[in-house]
């Protein structure tokens, strides 16, 4: 396993199916640091760690959803040996899903399932809310959604620190477009707040269209960050959903 790219953050069990987590933009694996936690009794969770941000501040961060995927494959390529699933929120699920593509494209073996969160399904052309063309026009989405408190948001050199990864992240997501090509063949649900700001029950639900396994929708109580008060529902969601592929978790 790869130390640069993944975080451990319960103790990890031999036996027990992998559940990799690509987080939000301008996120880090901390943002997955709950859920570890709660699905450790379960799984053998590992963080995504992105360059620019924490311990890896000192990194350029990608500006292409393409070349960011990539490097994921390239880094979960080695963890396919043994039963793995992705989990991805908001631009982490757009990495997730190009991860698995790019996996299944070199013939490894795909993951039991992938998890999308936060995210509507993938077109040719950007979304309006992910075309930010100005640092002012991220910091109100970033306010907007909620993501990232103020004591950060507020703080001149907090500030300074992350806004780097945020217009990487951001610009990459103003210039994916997806490009066609076979849907997955492994099972995905999709998991998305009945509140959210910026992705609709119906965009969420496009993402049927991008798997020739099993689909389900997960709509749950909340915003674009649901997550942060829904850990014990995403937790129970994600366990019946790998039990659910036959296999125990």
């Amino acid at each position: 396993m790869d130390s640069t790219w993944f975080r451990r953050f319960s103790a990890a069990r031999e036996d027990a199916v992998r559940l990799v987590c690509f987080p939000h933009a301008g996120g880090a694996a901390s943002a997955f640091l709950p859920l570890s936690r709660a699905l450790g009794e379960h799984l053998d969770v590992l963080a995504v760690q992105y360059p620019g941000r924490q311990d890896r501040r000192r990194e350029e961060p990608y500006g292409s959803i393409a070349a960011h995927a990539d490097a994921l494959a390239e880094a979960v390529e080695p963890l396919t040996g043994e039963p793995y699933a992705l989990f991805g929120h908001s631009m982490g699920a757009v990495l997730a899903y190009e991860t698995a593509r790019r996996l299944a494209a070199a013939g490894r073996p795909e993951p039991r399932r992938v998890f999308l969160s936060g995210r509507g399904a993938p077109s040719p052309e950007p979304g309006v809310h992910d075309r930010l063309g100005s640092d002012a026009a991220i910091l109100a989405a970033v306010r907007g959604l909620g993501g990232t408190g103020p004591a950060v948001l507020d703080d001149p050199e907090l500030l300074a620190m992350v806004m780097p990864a945020l217009r990487a992240d951001y610009g990459a997501l103003g210039a994916y477009r997806w490009d066609g090509g076979a849907p997955l063949a492994c099972p995905v649900t999709v998991l998305v707040g009945d509140a959210d700001p910026v992705v609709a029950v119906e965009e969420a639900a496009a993402w049927h269209d991008h798997t020739a396994g099993g689909f389900d929708l997960r709509i749950l109580p909340g915003g674009h960050f649901y997550l942060d008060e829904r850990t014990e529902e995403v937790r129970d969601i994600v366990t019946t959903g790998l039990l659910a592929a036959g296999r125990p978790a």
